[in-house]
């Protein structure tokens, strides 16, 4: 496609987190947003697109150049077939990605036979204060990166209502720290470090409420013997106006100096030895979800679409996230350090 031609979008999906994702789309000017599918209707209604109930009916009435799956891992394998069956050539899909890495692996396989390119909708490493810290790491600020550690504060898995405001299916997945968040951060973490060769992990439930783990934390060894913690528990809380803002804190830490995330989305480089620090990254004033992550990353697919840009988060990449997510479980099973998988 040329950079002067438009893009036609169409969604499946109208729940909660769709919100941002249609938001995004009409604030594009290069997109044209076609229609809304949803198995309820009046969501889909909701959405001011033209509103369906039927996958199939939208896409033959519609013929989307792009197709985004805003779907629980659950329903997205017979959207994903039924858009390569309907010859829809770029596809968006949300994370977590398929029920397991087989079902991933054979998507990402099905996209590839149809010359399809399919795109995992991994947002974090959009967010400002992570692309602020990758550049920060790419220009040596820090010098020689030794470790990364995240604190995941949420706050909202505590009680017997936990989660079911905004995402009641979280309470029934019987994988759930890891797999339905963490990967966000196995994302981000191999996005400024690189694929990690092995994880160490120590999981718990901690709400009696819900199905799957809660807390714990996973040990990532990175390249170079760089080492990256994950340390999430949801039933805490961190220092922040949003808690959904960074849902923690992180702190880098190279031999010339660290970079701390705050929970207002600021990002201070301190100098090895120095006691003052420099805002790299200003506090977010956004009022959406995750610094306009989800723009952010819609922007980066329409780029690589219309202008031949490359695009991020292709399934092929992002099958690996799918097999450290196994590796951490299988750690976890065994009390053992993990190997991570390779293709």
């Amino acid at each position: 496609m040329t950079a002067s031609a438009s893009l036609r979008v169409a969604c499946v999906g109208a729940g909660y987190f769709s919100q941002f994702h249609y938001n995004s789309w009409s604030r594009l000017a290069r997109v044209d947003l076609v229609g809304s599918c949803d198995h309820d209707l009046a969501l889909a209604r909701a959405t001011g697109c033209p509103a369906y109930a039927d996958v199939g009916a939208m896409l033959d009435e519609t013929a989307p150049d792009l197709l985004d799956i805003i779907l629980p891992p659950m329903a997205q394998a017979d959207v994903i077939r039924s858009a390569l069956a309907n010859g829809v050539k770029w596809i968006i899909c949300q994370k977590p990605f398929g029920l397991d890495l087989a079902e991933a692996e054979a998507l990402t396989d099905a996209a590839h036979q149809a010359g399809a390119t399919l795109i995992i909708h991994e947002n974090f490493r959009f967010q400002p204060w992570y692309r602020a810290i990758k550049k920060s790491l790419d220009a040596g600020q820090i010098g020689q990166v030794q470790q990364i550690s995240f604190r995941f504060r949420p706050g909202d898995g505590q009680g017997p209502d936990a989660y079911l405001d905004r995402q009641p299916y979280f309470r029934d997945m019987q994988r759930f720290l890891i797999h339905e968040t963490a990967v966000h951060f196995i994302d981000t973490f191999r996005y400024l470090l690189g694929d990690p060769v092995a994880v160490y992990a120590d999981l718990r439930r901690i709400n009696p409420c819900i199905a799957g783990e809660d807390a714990g934390y996973v040990l990532f060894e990175h390249p170079n013997s760089v080492r990256a913690l994950f340390d999430g528990n949801r039933t805490l809380d961190h220092r922040a106006d949003n808690l959904r803002r960074t849902m923690g804190d992180a702190l880098v830490e190279g031999l010339e100096g660290s970079l701390l995330l705050r929970g207002d989305g600021s990002v201070a480089l301190r100098r090895f030895g120095d006691q003052s620090e420099t805002i790299i990254c200003p506090p977010d004033t956004h009022e959406g979800f995750g610094g306009d992550c989800v723009h952010a990353l819609q922007s980066h697919v329409v780029s690589g679409v219309l202008d031949g840009e490359p695009i991020e988060s292709r399934a092929e990449s992002y099958l690996t996230v799918r097999r450290i997510e196994e590796a951490i479980y299988a750690s976890a099973a065994t009390g053992q350090k993990q190997a991570v998988k390779r293709a």
